[in-house]
């Protein structure tokens, strides 16, 4: 592989910027705590990597070249994203950080984590422009593009992981009705307008 420090710092770059999933990582981790936010980063890392996958077949030529698929899948997406926005906005705003809270279960946070994921197409358009830059192809490419896509959902890991252990600092603050009713109404107008972002987007 070519660059890979370079591939490195633009994936990292791209992982920490504002999206749904880091949306999704401070809130489950003020909620639940770093332990509570764990399982939906592995379930954001999981569908980059599935998303990667797809990135290397012939599914990706689909996508790139019908329009009619994309906006299928784009509109999924967003759909999706302003439900858990309105479900946010609704939720209750009672927020106990108390040991006796009944946590989301972690099957639903990483189902939602991996859904928020993997319902955008804009990733597979993203793997298809910055993998090949960093491929040699002289060298077997089936071992650079793995070794991309796993270190791609590794990072997506470090990096999350980072975001929900500063996040859960604010716990205490949200303890309260106020602090609750913020964070979800916060977390829901975030959600929608991802979501509003998503269905106006093109490729």
């Amino acid at each position: 592989m070519e660059n890979y420090i370079l591939f490195i710092v633009i994936a990292s770059a791209t992982i920490a910027s504002p999206g749904p999933g880091v949306v999704l990582t401070i809130t489950n981790s003020i909620k639940d705590g770093f332990s509570g936010a764990i399982f939906g980063i592995i379930g954001v890392a999981s569908a980059m990597l599935l998303i990667a996958i797809i990135s290397a077949t012939s599914l990706s030529a689909i996508l790139s070249t019908s329009a009619l698929a994309f906006t299928i899948l784009k509109y999924i997406g967003s759909v999706y994203l302003i439900y858990l926005g309105i479900k946010m906005w609704r939720s209750s705003s009672n927020l106990d950080v108390s040991n006796n809270r009944i946590a989301k279960s972690h099957k639903k946070k990483f189902i939602e984590g991996f859904l928020i994921t993997l319902l955008n197409p804009k990733p597979i358009f993203f793997f298809m422009a910055l993998f090949p830059q960093f491929i040699n192809p002289s060298e077997a490419y089936l071992f650079q593009f793995i070794s991309l896509a796993v270190s791609f959902s590794v990072l997506v890991i470090i990096i999350h992981s980072s975001y929900a252990f500063f996040a859960k600092s604010a716990r205490s603050k949200l303890s309260t009705p106020k602090g609750s009713r913020i964070l979800n109404k916060a977390s829901g107008v975030f959600y929608m307008i991802f979501g509003a972002g998503l269905a106006t987007a093109n490729k």
